[in-house]
This record gives structure tokens, C-alpha cells and sequence, in this order.
């Protein structure tokens, strides 16, 4: 069982870097909220996996909440994407000055 622990935290990491890498590098808006889909997937992976391990129902309560956290997170970027979208007529990040406050 400590193998199988070990492997999905180290999975959970890569997940994890490599949005955190999408994040920091990309520009498109779109990819830039899809790399933070797959970190917050990353951390879900990683609550499931201590679940496990523990073999209790803690890990799955908090994989459960965030996930309706991420759908009302989501919901409102797919809202943003459109309208910004709609009136710049790009998701090019560093077209969007007027975000920096």
C-alpha cells in the first residue's frame, strides 16, 4: 500500500508542476484556466491518495467540496472567457491591461 501511496503524491506533483508551468508560461487565457484545472486536479489526486492510505472518509469529504468549488469556478471563468472574447476578440493575456490594478 505504501508504494501505491508513494507513486500517486508523486504523480500528484508532476501534476501539479506542470500546470503550475502552464500557468506561468502560457498566454492564452484559456489554457492558462485549463492549467489550473489540472493543479486543482492534482490536489484532489493527492487528498484521494492520503484517503487511501489512511483509510478513512476525510480525503474524499475534501475531494468532494472541492469540486463544487471548481464547478462555480468554472462556470464563472467560461463566463469571463466569452466576454472578454466578445470584447477584445482575443484571450492574448497580455492584451488585458485594464486587469492590472
Amino acid at each position: 500500500m505504501s508504494g501505491r501511496y508513494e507513486l500517486l503524491v508523486v504523480l500528484a506533483a508532476m501534476l501539479f508542476t506542470l500546470g503550475l508551468l502552464g500557468v506561468m508560461v502560457r498566454r492564452n487565457l484559456l489554457v492558462v484556466v485549463m492549467s489550473l484545472e489540472l493543479m486543482l486536479n492534482a490536489v484532489v489526486l493527492s487528498f484521494v491518495a492520503a484517503a487511501a492510505h489512511t483509510q478513512t472518509l476525510h480525503g474524499v469529504a475534501m475531494t468532494f467540496f472541492i469540486y463544487v468549488a471548481a464547478t462555480c469556478e468554472i462556470a464563472l471563468a467560461m463566463a469571463l472567457l466569452v466576454l472578454l472574447t466578445r470584447r477584445r476578440g482575443t484571450l492574448d493575456l497580455t492584451m488585458e491591461q485594464e486587469l492590472k490594478g
